[in-house]
């Protein structure tokens, strides 16, 4: 019917608010902690209409944060979830001084270094790793042994894993030492350990990856380990970001 309001759930009201994930707010619900129109309820399913229907965490009426955006240089060693049962470090350990909840905008694994981005704005994040959208990635990568230029080419052209065939890379060579190639590579999806896996395809080792790109956000003067809020003007570069192919 024109001009009703769309129903939402009650936890992804929690996750829209950015108050926390849609798992933590499950729990915090299941426990008590979160109210309906001054009344608790304990169902992460329970509907309710945004527009009209107050919610409120510990007594406290949840409103919506300030939507943050950070870019991290993830060193390598590090997981990209919150908590781990193994005790890893997780990029959580790194941006300790954040009080928002974010979380990552698609991961990067733990032999992995490179730029990371970390936000509570779902719907810029659900963008961002849409393979629709083909945000590029680029990465610096270290193999053994020394590639050809047709192993080179096959990654060009796109090459057949197991999930599928993977969209043409752009292959830059930018040099070879002893048995090893150093190249970089821009892809337009977000597979998990995609590189590494097109590496194994054409017969080679991954000895290094660095993404070093996001769109048109690089590294630069950023040190590992270190994060900073993304600039207005690079939320909205990336949010428009659409690789040409």
């Amino acid at each position: 019917m024109a001009g009703k309001r769309p129903l939402k759930t009650l936890e992804r009201i929690l996750s829209k608010a950015g108050v926390c994930s849609r798992t933590e707010a499950k729990r915090l619900i299941e426990a008590g902690r979160v109210s309906l129109n001054g009344r608790i309820v304990t169902s992460p399913d329970q509907w309710l209409d945004p527009g009209r229907d107050v919610v409120s965490l510990d007594g406290h009426p949840v409103k919506r944060g300030r939507r943050l955006y950070l870019l991290l240089y993830k060193p390598t060693g590090y997981i990209t979830t919150r908590l781990d049962p193994q005790g890893r470090k997780t990029v959580y350990d790194l941006i300790g001084g954040v009080d928002a909840w974010v979380f990552p905008v698609g991961r990067l694994d733990q032999d992995t270094s490179g730029l990371l981005i970390l936000t509570n704005d779902t719907a810029f994040a659900e963008r961002m790793t849409n393979p629709e959208f083909k945000v590029p990635k680029t990465y610096l990568v270290k193999t053994t042994p020394r590639l050809d230029d047709g192993q080179l080419g096959r990654l060009r052209e796109g090459l057949e894993l197991k999930d599928g065939p993977t969209r043409p890379a752009e292959v830059k060579r930018l040099r070879d030492s002893g048995n090893h190639t150093f190249f970089e590579i821009t892809i337009t999806e977000g597979r998990n350990r995609q590189v590494r896996r097109m590496m194994e395809a054409i017969g080679a080792t991954t000895l290094k990856l660095v993404r070093t790109a996001i769109g048109d956000i690089r590294i630069d003067s950023l040190t590992i380990g270190s994060h900073r809020e993304l600039t207005p003007e690079e939320i909205r570069t990336l949010s428009m970001s659409r690789s040409n192919d």
